[in-house]
């Protein structure tokens, strides 16, 4: 039920009942630079930012304190300069004072009441049970705009191992891993911090245990690239995934990170269907 609403230049945030829990809230500098740095070069994601008419992005559940969410508005107006960007706690005492053009406000899985473009969500859900995901998901999707997207991911306290998953308004597009070439050893060290969906199917005969032993297998044949550097061999490693018949997406321009992207239905869940 609605308990008032306040206008901040032109912005409602309406005071509905926020929906979730009060998770532990930890937080860091610079800690999701690499979803950060995904997010500004994909093109669907830029695409989405670029053709709305009144750009909103709400991230969702920034902890103890905002320093992440600034760091999302200054990276992602370096594609959308106009966009607004608010930060949603479900913590009243972690709301805090705007700044820098970006505003903060009580709220959950609702988003109090706003319409974004997109969402962000980083280690929110990996502290909720698996089976609570489709709800949250679909609570969260059913705010966005036409063309809306939501990033539901997780990452380790440092930020050097990233897994988040791309949803549009009606399902999983894809999953995307994200680590630092010098402190990560093998693919498969990104599973403990897969996205609450999956990361307790990284087991045989699931799809994304299939993928990161074949990632981790692909690392292995092209250890003959090692002297070149991590990202070249991981270069070398991720062709070889796509001759393996792996949908893995091909980035035509230079990456800082090892990053490994394909298409949800390559690692969904068994059993799974786009209604959760």
């Amino acid at each position: 039920m609605a308990r008032g609403r306040r206008e901040e230049d032109g912005l409602t945030i309406k005071g509905l009942a926020p929906v979730g829990t009060i998770t532990r809230g930890t937080t860091g500098v610079n800690r999701l630079r690499r979803s950060d740095r995904w997010l500004v070069h994909d093109d669907l994601v830029t695409a989405r930012l670029r053709t709305a008419a009144a750009p909103l992005v709400v991230d969702l559940g920034y902890g103890a304190a905002p320093w992440t969410t600034f760091e999302l508005a200054a990276r992602l107006r370096t594609v959308r300069p106009d966009l607004q960007v608010v930060g949603l706690e479900i913590d009243p005492a972690r709301v805090v004072d705007g700044r820098d053009g970006v505003r903060f406000a009580r709220g959950g899985f609702e988003l109090a009441g706003l319409n974004p473009v997109l969402v962000r969500a980083f280690n929110v859900l990996r502290q909720y049970p698996e089976d609570a995901v489709p709800d949250a998901w679909a609570r969260i999707q059913s705010n966005l705009v036409p063309g809306g997207l939501l990033v539901d991911g997780t990452c380790d306290e440092l930020g050097r191992r990233s897994a988040w998953v791309l949803l549009d308004r009606h399902r999983p597009l894809s999953l995307t891993l994200a680590w630092d070439p010098f402190t990560v050893e093998r693919p498969s060290d990104i599973a403990e911090r897969l996205p609450k969906v999956l990361i307790h199917r990284n087991i045989p005969g699931e799809r994304v245990h299939a993928l990161l032993t074949a990632a981790d297998r692909a690392w292995d044949r092209s250890a003959a690239l090692a002297p070149f550097g991590p990202r070249i061999r991981w270069r070398g490693a991720a062709e070889m995934l796509r001759a393996e018949g792996f949908p893995v997406r091909a980035y035509r321009r230079r990456m800082r990170d090892c990053v490994l992207s394909v298409p949800w239905q390559t690692v969904a869940p068994n059993g799974w269907s786009d209604a959760g």
